[in-house]
Parts: C-alpha cells; structure tokens; sequence
C-alpha cells in the first residue's frame, strides 16, 4: 500500500509539525508532500530526514521568508501535486493541505488544526491586527479570503473522514463544512517534561510575541501586581510592545528567546503558568501540566479541554473570562486564595491524557478501521459480508464528567459530544 502524508508548509518545527512528525512515526514508509519545504537540518531530523515534493510557490522570489503572500497562489499549488498512485492520504491541515486532488479509489482522511482561521470566523480579528480593515488593501483582502472560503468549503466533499484536533475545532468544521468530525488529541511530548512538586514564588509564561497571544496584556496585569513576579520567555513582533509594558515593572523579567532546557526549568519551577491566548488546541498547558503545574488561563478554545478547572474534583488551574488585565489579575487572585487544592500530581495525570503514545494509538487505529470500511465499501456486493459497525468512542479523552464504556477504539465521534 502507498501512503502519501500531506503538510501545509515546512518552515519550522511548531505545533502542527509535532503532529506530522508522529504521522511518519507511525508510517515511516509514506512520502512527504508540501506546498514549501525550507526547513533547517536540525528540524528536518524531528521528521526523520524527509524532504518533502513541493509545490512551484517554492521556486517563486522570496518563498523561504514571505511565503504568506502566495496564499492566494496555494489553492492552484496544492492541486497540483500529483496523488494517484497513493491507496492512502493523510492531511495535515491548517491551511490547503485538506484540498489535495484525490480519487474515489482513495482514502483521502484529514488531520485539522482549524479550518483556514484567517478565512473562516477569525478573518475581521486578522484583518485588524494586520492593519488591513479599511482602505483598497482591505477590500483586496476581503475579497482573496472570499475566494478562500469558497475553494475550503468546496474541498471539504474531497475529504472521507476528518479529524479534529479538539472538540473546539471539530465544532468549527462542522459550522465551516456541515462535516462530522472525530477528535484526537495532538501529541505532547510528556515524557520531555519531569514532574516538580516543590515550586518557586514566581509566574511564569512563554510564547511567541504576537497579537494573538496576548503576551502585553499578562504583562500589564503583573505591572499592576508588583508583589508578584513573573517570568516571561519568548520573541516575536510584539517584544517593543512587551519591553514597553514592563518598562517600570521590576517585578517582571523578561528573558526573550531561550533554548528549551531554560524554558523547561522555568516551567517546572513556577508556581503558576500564564496563558492568554484562545487557541484550537494548546501544548504549553498540557506541558506545563506535565511539569506539575498549575494553569492559569483564558477560558475559551481547547484549553477549556486540556486543563480541569476549580470546580472539577481534581482541579488543574484557574478560568478567567476575558482577555482583559482585570480579569487575568482576579484568576490570580482566586488562584492565590484556591490554589491549595491543584496538586502536582493532578495536573501530570490529566496531562498524560495527551500522549504521543495515546496519540500513535489513536491514530493507527482509526486509519486501520476506515481502510477496512472502504475495502469493504469497494468490494462487490454479493462479496460483501455483513459486520457490525465498529464504536469509535474514547473512554480516555471524554470530556471530565463523561462516563463512556471501555471500547476498543479510542476516538470520539463530534456529534456525540
């Protein structure tokens, strides 16, 4: 059987990459697709040296540093790629990679990140934060991510089964795609992570420095705490904007880029870690959930699935309900006065719920059942025995306070949530 593995673009080794690299774990025989493939060395040896066929947007000028500005181009790239000869492709979207051309022969099954976030409910939010809401470079925009919208939502029919990376998307899939989805955790490297039990008084937060994320906003609201220090690792475009914020608080350091073993220390560290970003997913929590730390967070997105609040019988961090200071300063407030009952050895059990091992399982399995449904789907009819439909329900990922039944399978259908 051929297996054909199809990523957005490769330019550096992040979230979604973590994901594709435990895809060619499980298949180390598939061939590697891409729209770009720029990757360093050292990243390409978390994909076991593959190099990716790409698409012509790798040749075009400037490809490897702006290749955001070929989005319009990508719909017509990704089509491009030649799949037929593949029994088997796997997506791994966030993007395009879901639009590949695919046959009735084929299983084509789709890993999303998030249906095309810019195009989709997020598109005023990007707009704003890339000054781009008015004038003639607006309307330009408004109309390429219209475009967008309509080629996503056509695309999805080229898909046989989605896979959501949290309850949170897989209800942005069926809002942008009328689809059902089944949802498997991303991979987090637990083991990376050691449990610390003994804590520092200080917060701590990393992130990349960019509007999403929030990282100003956790800075101003320490500033307006000057007995409570905090920690900040990481870089990006919102650091002048960070640097200023923290000008005359000395009780926030600001650390930029470190190496993974300063950041992991920090983690394991820290009484508590910040996060302020509403995101499809998130691996810092779970992450610093396995260091044995608590959570304090925003309460939307997929972190509302990865950290068990106050009012869970074993608690890992704190709720706030907006991304605004005040409300970051009154979640530190209540952790300071409730956080007594998160332990260490809370948060590095719920954590462990989020595995590469889990995942790898996860995943092999639920290919494994669709390739023998669609076998059996192309066999004649009079050759076709009858099977019962096989449950794809996951005791281990229901959410806290969903009791499901200990089934084989381990993936949990959209719709039954």
């Amino acid at each position: 059987m051929k297996i054909a593995i199809v990523h957005d673009w490769l330019v550096t080794y992040a979230g979604a990459e973590r994901v594709l690299a435990s895809l060619i774990k499980i298949w180390p025989e598939a061939d590697l697709f891409s729209v770009i493939d720029f990757l360093s060395d050292q990243d390409r040896a978390q994909l076991g040296g593959k190099v990716a066929t790409t698409t012509f947007i790798q040749r075009l000028p400037k490809a490897r540093t702006k290749y955001q500005r070929y989005l319009p181009l990508m719909p017509m790239a990704i089509e491009q790629l030649d799949l037929s000869g593949y029994d088997l492709i796997i997506s791994s979207s966030h993007a395009v990679a879901k639009g590949v051309l695919c046959g009735p022969d084929q299983l084509h099954v789709s890993y999303v990140h998030s249906p095309i976030r810019y195009a989709w409910d997020l598109q005023h939010q990007y707009l704003k934060e890339a000054n781009m809401n008015s004038g003639l470079k607006g309307k330009v925009a408004r109309m390429i991510l219209h475009y967008m919208r309509m080629w996503d939502q056509r695309t999805a029919a080229g898909v046989d089964d989605f896979i959501a990376n949290s309850h949170f998307i897989g209800a942005r899939i069926t809002k942008s795609y009328r689809r059902e989805s089944t949802v498997i955790y991303p991979p987090v490297d637990t083991r990376g992570f050691s449990i610390q039990e003994d804590k520092k008084d200080y917060y701590f937060t990393a992130s990349r420095m960019v509007p999403y994320k929030r990282m100003p906003m956790i800075i101003e609201a320490f500033a307006a705490m000057p007995d409570k220090r905090l920690v900040v690792v990481g870089d990006g475009p919102e650091m002048q904007k960070a640097k200023a914020v923290a000008a005359n608080a000395p009780n926030v350091t600001l650390l930029g880029y470190q190496p993974f073993a300063v950041l992991q220390e920090h983690m394991r560290n820290a009484k508590a870690f910040v996060f302020a970003a509403e995101e499809d997913f998130g691996i810092s929590p779970v992450e610093a959930q396995a260091c044995g730390t608590p959570v304090i967070a925003f309460g939307k997105g997929g972190v509302l699935e990865t950290v068990c609040g106050l009012d869970h019988p074993q608690p890992t961090g704190v709720f706030y309900q907006e991304q605004s200071a005040a409300s970051l300063i009154e979640a530190v407030k209540t952790f300071e006065t409730s956080g007594g009952r998160i332990t260490a050895q809370a948060c590095r059990a719920n954590a462990e719920r989020f595995s590469e091992a889990r995942f790898e399982q996860e995943m092999r399995q639920f290919v494994e059942l669709r390739l023998s449904a669609s076998r059996q789907a192309r066999q004649p009819a009079h050759y076709r025995t009858a099977q019962a439909a096989p449950s794809l329900v996951a005791p281990s990922l229901a959410p806290p306070g969903l009791v499901t039944s200990d089934l084989t399978a381990r993936v949990v259908p959209i719709k039954s949530v």
